[in-house]
């Protein structure tokens, strides 16, 4: 994973340029002209960088069209716990870990690069009882909605935070008698670092 850590990171921070873009640039490098949020098209990678801390990774790629954006992601969290992420019946008791799953996501931009957006994730969760240390995988296909900002660094490199909300129907999985039940509503900050490749306004 340090491998892809790497690759990421400079694809990411790599020199401007290798991928050219169709407009010359103008404007200064903290408000360049056009402005970012004026692309017609472009094509984005990034990273929910956060994951590579724990020892997982994450990558997506996106498409601009207009105000549209179509985002395609893969996600393993590592040792990440998403357990307390659960919003009603979490439980101290276990641990959540994402393992690898893809995420499909739609979103407008409501506003210069503020972005609206729903998904649908096939996540697979090990779920871990604290006590015993045993573990078991829970399939689960969560829709939800979430809000985020491309902060622009130059013409290339952007910081996204924002919130996701995760609706996911009733599962539990069966530890010796002790029964998980999967929280229904997660809620939690994200933060991306990606890289825009093209554009073209």
């Amino acid at each position: 994973m340090n491998k892809l850590f790497t690759v990421l990171t400079l694809l990411v921070l790599g020199a401007p340029g290798v991928f050219a873009q169709t407009d010359s640039i103008k404007g200064t490098f903290w408000k360049p002209v056009p402005r970012m949020y004026e692309a017609k098209q472009a094509v984005e990678v990034e990273s929910l960088f956060p994951m590579f801390f724990s020892g997982g990774y994450h990558v997506g790629v996106g498409y601009r069209y207009e105000k549209f954006r179509f985002r395609l992601s893969l996600i393993n969290g590592g040792t990440y716990d998403a357990e307390p992420a659960g919003t009603k019946n979490s439980s101290p008791e276990f641990k959540r870990y994402y393992k690898t799953s893809p995420g499909f996501f739609f979103g407008y931009n409501v506003w210069r690069n503020l972005e609206v957006y729903s998904f649908v994730e096939l996540h697979t969760f090990e779920i871990e009882q604290v006590s015993t240390g045993l573990k078991q995988d829970i399939h689960s296909t969560d829709f939800g909605g979430g809000i985020s900002y491309q902060f622009f660094i130059g013409r290339h490199i952007y910081l996204q935070p924002g919130v996701h909300i995760y609706l996911r129907a009733d599962n539990s999985a069966d530890f010796n008698g002790t029964v998980y039940n999967i929280p229904n509503v997660d809620l939690a900050p994200v933060i991306r670092i990606g890289y825009r490749l093209w554009s073209k306004y």
